[in-house]
């Protein structure tokens, strides 16, 4: 089997990529403006240039490698204009699976996020619960959202099994280190840099990105399926404290416990496919130190 990752040298599709490769799969991934192979992947895996709004290009690539499944992961960041940011990535994807059509492909998948529960009032976010419809709090949550029946109803009674991701708050190898998107990285780079950063004491949901590409990797490689949509995290909320702890920083002030902030439940994904997380904080974090150690992200 011939697995195609979009996006395969960013962090989640990079992850994804060597899950894959783990499981005994051939995998392509493209790179666009990110071209820089990361070591766990360098002899692993075929690279090839790929601008996804090029739909000849896209459709050559998978007849080219005689692609079996897709993993659509490629993405951009908005800059000030929101229209073309949204005309990119909905090209990138009316693409992807034109291509995934073309090729018949066994399964493709998307990636969503959990904020697309956002306004949702529960703690665990499940896949069965409506989503909201109050407004998304970010664009790219709102693209996401949008990808979501764009991709089922695209491919619906055409015998490819789409997949609709809902990954959580994925930190690790290959992460900016002052990502925007999640405390975590910026918080480990102050930390290792001498500073003394204090956090409140609050949880929230957080998954190892060596644990969310084996499970994007399990769920395509699974003999069957009973649904379109999964979470993909580690099932676990996190907390502060214990990042604290496990980095031996200063622990956030002991004041009134905070609300316990909301996570993806896997229940689903577990049942499926046998997925559970490797890492804790604790063997996350000093996994990630050791990275750092010899990369700069």
């Amino acid at each position: 089997m011939t697995t195609l990752v979009t996006g395969g040298l960013g962090m989640i599709g990079a992850h994804t990529a060597r899950a894959l490769t783990d499981l005994g799969h051939r995998v392509v991934v493209t790179a666009h403006r990110n071209t820089a192979v990361p070591s766990f992947l360098t002899g692993r895996v075929s690279v090839e240039p790929l601008d996804v709004t090029d739909r000849d290009a896209f459709l050559a690539l998978a007849d080219r490698h005689d692609i079996d499944d897709i993993v659509h992961l490629a993405g951009g960041i908005p800059a000030d204009d929101s229209i073309t940011f949204l005309r990119t990535e909905t090209t990138g994807l009316l693409n992807a699976l034109d291509t995934a059509l073309h090729r018949r492909v066994r399964r493709f998948a998307v990636p969503s996020s959990l904020f697309v529960y956002a306004g949702r009032p529960e703690t665990r976010w499940h896949e069965d619960l409506a989503l909201p419809t109050t407004e998304a709090p970010h664009l790219i949550v709102a693209f996401k959202k949008s990808a979501e029946p764009l991709t089922t109803h695209g491919l619906r009674g055409s015998g490819v099994h789409p997949l609709v991701l809902r990954i959580g708050t994925v930190w690790g190898p290959l992460v900016d280190p002052e990502s925007p998107f999640c405390h975590i990285p910026p918080y480990i780079s102050a930390v290792l840099r001498g500073e003394h950063p204090h956090l409140p004491d609050a949880s929230f949901d957080s998954c190892y990105a060596p644990d969310a590409g084996r499970a994007i990797a399990l769920l395509m490689t699974a003999p069957t399926l009973a649904h379109h949509t999964y979470n993909v995290s580690s099932g676990h909320p996190a907390t502060n404290r214990e990042f604290a702890a496990a980095l031996q920083a200063p622990a956030p002030p002991a004041a009134e416990p905070a609300p316990p902030g909301p996570y993806l439940d896997i229940t689903r994904l577990t049942k499926d496919t046998g997925f559970t997380p490797a890492f804790d904080v604790r063997t996350a974090v000093a996994d990630y130190l050791a990275w750092r150690a010899e990369n700069p992200r």
